[in-house]
């Protein structure tokens, strides 16, 4: 009867793959859409736009605030020319609507519409940078679930950057950096013989500066003008939004439905359960308990307690308020273009098991079929190049679930040849038939990184070369640049 029902579990997977159509959600950007490319122009200007003020008539505070102020439009062309933007028309002009609407209705504390970064991080985060400059990362799109969710978060960075926050964090720094107390107290660490670092640590302890973060102090603040921007804008305030935020870090904590045998039997890949279970080595092994990681602490680590959040703002609820859910399209491109981007970045543990959540829905778009192929080919390439464990992207056990650690540890302990048996079963997979041919060209490029007997530079820098005059505007170049530059 057991195996009765097992058999079934895994015919209904196969079925689920095997019937799967592909989403016709039209393309996503194109490679020029990568913020290197796009924001070319903002970039070069943006050093000539942001002209750092003269704020101190001290020479040494002037020159520290000149120095930070530097930091952070270094921070932003970094990021721009690292492509850690992009710019789809289609999840764009969502978040810009809001944006727009949030303006539109607060002319006097925003006269001009803020300018817009998409991050591709998969960080449930939006961040403001000063300068009517802020970020929405594709992460926050994926994990909101209401269009009145999404402006809460906009609204909250737009308010840091109506009160200025940013910059009086850069002040206030540049101010204690080139005071005398701090002089005195890093001339006393230096002075000493032991624990210098722990005490040059407390030195610096509270003066920290990043283009992401805040003091906790300003995120009420930043909070309290998010609820008045968003009433006067018409878009109805739910305080359970801070509940919901509180699960942020949580998003691989969900456990499967199916098992991952299930999956992996069901697109008839080797498995073996020994390999989801840490090998000692003759050593001992603890066994790890999942039992409860509620009481982490909070997930942003400058911002309050959401709980606390939640409290301070319950009151303030919109009542009998008619919310808008985010349109499906929009979620999937973001889900898309987040994937990728994790698979770019070669995060492939958590790209595989986000997929595997997604098909636990019954999600039959064959794209992640496809992104599932990439995903143990670019494992076995890296497995050939001696770089397997970093390409796993290991995630610390506090923040997962039973079904994510055992995929961990069976990417990290299955052997070599059982690894490559996988890649060659799914680049001969039933779905390629049905997939567009940019995507099968691709298929021929990673064949050549992960499978291709020639493993030389040249060969895969003449195979990348290939993809790319055949695919210029293919966002799947980006890929392709990393081995033809070589």
């Amino acid at each position: 009867m057991i195996r009765a029902k097992i058999h079934l579990l895994v015919c209904g997977v196969a079925l689920l793959l095997t019937t799967a159509v592909l989403a016709q959600s039209g393309s996503l950007y194109s490679y020029q859409d990568l913020s290197h490319f796009y924001y070319s122009k903002q970039r070069d200007s943006l050093k000539k736009a942001w002209t750092c003020p003269t704020s101190f008539k001290d020479k040494a505070a002037q020159k520290k605030y000149r120095e930070i102020w530097d930091q952070r439009i270094d921070g932003i062309i970094g990021a721009i020319n690292g492509d850690d933007y992009v710019h789809d028309n289609e999840v764009y002009t969502y978040i810009d609507g809001i944006v727009r609407q949030i303006t539109e209705a607060n002319r006097q504390l925003v006269p001009v519409k803020p300018f817009v970064f998409i991050d591709r991080s998969s960080w449930v985060n939006a961040y403001a940078v000063g300068g009517n400059l802020l970020a929405v990362n594709l992460g926050l799109i994926t994990f909101s679930t209401t269009r009145e969710e999404l402006a809460l978060a906009i609204a909250h960075e737009m308010s840091h950057n109506i009160l200025h926050h940013v910059e009086n964090a850069m002040y206030q720094k540049a101010e204690w950096l080139s005071s005398d107390d701090y002089k005195q107290s890093l001339n006393a660490v230096l002075d000493s013989k032991y624990e210098r670092l722990s005490r040059l640590k407390k030195v610096l302890e509270g003066y920290t500066f990043s283009r992401n973060r805040h003091q906790r102090y300003h995120e009420s603040e930043a909070d309290s003008l998010a609820i008045i921007l968003l009433k006067r804008s018409n878009i109805a305030f739910q305080a359970g939004y801070f509940l919901h935020l509180d699960s942020a870090d949580l998003e691989y904590e969900h456990p499967l439905k199916h098992s991952l045998s299930a999956f992996f039997t069901a697109y008839h890949l080797p498995y073996e359960e020994g390999w989801t279970q840490k090998r000692s080595h003759g050593l001992s092994t603890r066994a790890y308990s999942f039992s409860d990681t509620s009481k982490l602490a909070d997930s942003l680590k400058t911002h309050p307690d959401c709980v606390d959040r939640y409290a301070k703002t319950r009151s303030l609820t919109t009542p009998n308020a008619h919310l808008t859910p985010i349109p499906a399209s929009i979620q999937d491109r973001a889900n898309k273009m987040l994937l990728w981007n994790m698979y770019s970045g070669v995060s492939l543990t958590p790209c595989l098991y986000r997929i595997l959540l997604i098909k636990d829905k019954g999600n039959t778009d064959l794209w992640y079929d496809f992104m599932l192929s990439n995903i143990f080919a670019g494992l076995y390439y890296s497995d050939r190049v001696l770089n397997r464990f970093n390409a796993i992207g290991v995630v610390p056990k506090e923040v997962i679930s039973r079904d994510y650690y055992a995929l961990q540890t069976l990417l990290e302990q299955i052997p070599r040849d059982n690894l490559k048996q996988a890649c060659q079963t799914l680049q001969n997979g039933g779905f390629w038939k049905n997939m567009p041919s940019v995507e099968k060209d691709l298929k021929s490029f990673v064949f050549t990184l992960a499978l291709d007997p020639d493993d030389s530079d040249r060969n895969k820098a003449r195979a990348a070369h290939l993809f790319s005059t055949g695919n210029a505007n293919s966002m799947y170049n980006e890929l392709a640049q990393n081995f033809e530059k070589k």
